[in-house]
């Protein structure tokens, strides 16, 4: 299974392996040359998915090879869904897309002028018109294109002597002689670049852009194994906590910092990361977590599944059909600690629920679900700490997050929080997961609007920030 298989399985419960049907045998489709009368087609197609309670970005990629035929790969951002492979058939204005991993079609007609593709996606119980429109792919420079900013920009690079690895990121540091008060920012679930990046999204990059501006230092750094950081990936959130430390420890050698106001901003996974570095010795200032799991994670798993096939308008009978089946899967692997045995359990299990899956297939996600970091997070109760965190927190969520429940886990980990006085909580309404606002409010770039992390967010944090720097 693929690294985008797990994403989806991860956030999404395990629906489209656990829950989907088999695609009709008109799907699967051989890639074919385009006809020449089509015009082109290189470059990225972006829509809006329309679901019931929101709507979720979806952008594929087409690159023309040289046999004539097309190359394309399907991201969700939402969804932390990058490059997964689709299956083209161009055929006239015609065009078919399957994205085999995710159990998904698209079908539309292109446009005379080659700028809209009008179409209809599908997937197993769910069938929603769609319009992709369609922009360049970007110079593969572009990234390197920016205006200096207003702040000093420094590349860092600091050790995690538990584990004797050696970590690198980016300080930035505002303008003026400070001290600065100072953040370490946490990416969420799974190795992520200092950028903490989702297809073209980076949502640390503008976080840490937003407050560097407005008067903050920020820290941010590749996850082990990744970019110019070294070591491997970490196995469990609590790993994380020696290399959140390590970045507080490398800011306290900086004069710029401002020692009393230095705290940890972690996103997702990267909260309970914060939460946790907050419950040792030598604790951060404070505490920023945004959307966090409050909730243990097998909890998170049933939870996101339920959510996604409501979305999908799915019936509540199916709903507790297949919540009953995934509850069973994974008290299979909490009960089964030969892994080999677990695997040969889970794997069958995962066929009779979806006979489309082959047996391979089968085998390398049942490897997945049995893995050290999957079991783990199955185990894992964000609260059990809790009450060892005495810094101010803010727990900051999004109405619109699919992937985290925004009351059940606020609920959790403020209750959990309890005893700390020093908590802060608040909803945002029409935030996603990423902490985008409503696509109706994103801003418009070369005629097409894009991403961005909500200003309301962007504030709301800055804002709390500073009211700490000044008790």
């Amino acid at each position: 299974m693929t690294i985008n298989t797990f994403r989806v399985m991860r956030l999404l419960g395990a629906f489209f392996i656990c829950f989907a049907l088999a695609a009709p045998a008109s799907a699967r489709v051989a890639p074919r040359a385009a006809v020449a009368d089509v015009p082109p087609l290189d470059g990225l197609w972006k829509g809006q998915l329309k679901v019931p309670g929101g709507q979720l970005e979806v952008i594929f990629r087409f690159v023309k090879l040289t046999g004539g035929e097309y190359f394309a790969t399907l991201d969700v951002p939402l969804q932390k869904v990058s490059r997964m492979a689709v299956k083209t058939e161009v055929k006239a204005d015609t065009v078919r897309l399957f994205a085999e991993e995710a159990n998904s079609r698209f079908i539309g007609k292109v446009s005379a002028d080659g700028k809209q593709m009008v179409g209809t996606w599908q997937q197993p119980g769910f069938k929603v018109p769609m319009t992709l429109t369609f922009s360049a792919l970007p110079a593969m420079n572009a990234k390197n294109v920016r205006l200096t900013p207003p702040y000093r920009e420094e590349e860092a690079t600091f050790s995690n002597l538990s584990v004797n690895t050696r970590l690198s990121g980016m300080l930035t540091i505002p303008a003026g002689p400070g001290p600065f008060p100072a953040v370490v920012l946490l990416s969420d679930a799974g190795p992520q670049d200092r950028d903490g990046t989702v297809g073209d999204f980076a949502p640390l990059g503008l976080l840490a852009d937003y407050l560097t501006r407005r008067g903050v230092a920020v820290l941010r750094f590749d996850d082990r194994g990744v970019g110019k950081s070294g070591g491997t990936p970490a196995v469990t959130t609590a790993d994380l906590v020696s290399d959140a430390q390590a970045g507080l420890n490398y800011l306290r050698t900086r004069p710029e910092i401002d020692l009393a106001h230095l705290g940890l901003v972690g996103h997702g996974e990267g909260g309970n990361v914060a939460l946790l570095a907050a419950a040792q010795p030598l604790p951060p200032a404070f505490v920023v977590a945004l959307a966090a799991y409050g909730l243990p994670g097998r909890d998170i798993v049933v939870q996101q599944q339920a959510t996604t096939l409501r979305t999908l308008g799915t019936e509540t009978a199916q709903i507790e059909a297949a919540t009953k089946r995934q509850q069973a899967m994974l008290e299979i692997i909490r009960q089964t600690t030969d892994n080999a045995q677990a695997q040969a359990i889970v794997a069958n299990m995962l066929k009779q629920n979806n006979a489309a899956i082959d047996n391979a297939t089968a085998q390398s996600s049942a490897a997945e679900m049995t893995s050290a970091r999957y079991r783990y997070f199955l185990a894992f109760n964000p609260v059990e700490k809790l009450s060892a965190v005495a810094c101010p927190v803010l727990l900051l969520n999004g109405t619109s997050d699919l992937t985290i429940n925004a009351d059940a886990n606020l609920n959790a980990l403020k209750n959990g929080l309890g005893k700390n006085k020093a908590v802060t909580v608040k909803k945002l309404q029409g935030v996603n997961h990423l902490f985008q606002p409503d696509a109706t409010k994103w801003p418009i770039i070369n005629g097409q609007p894009q991403p961005n992390f909500s200003p309301e967010a962007q504030e709301t944090i800055r804002e709390w920030i500073v009211a700490q720097t000044k008790k």
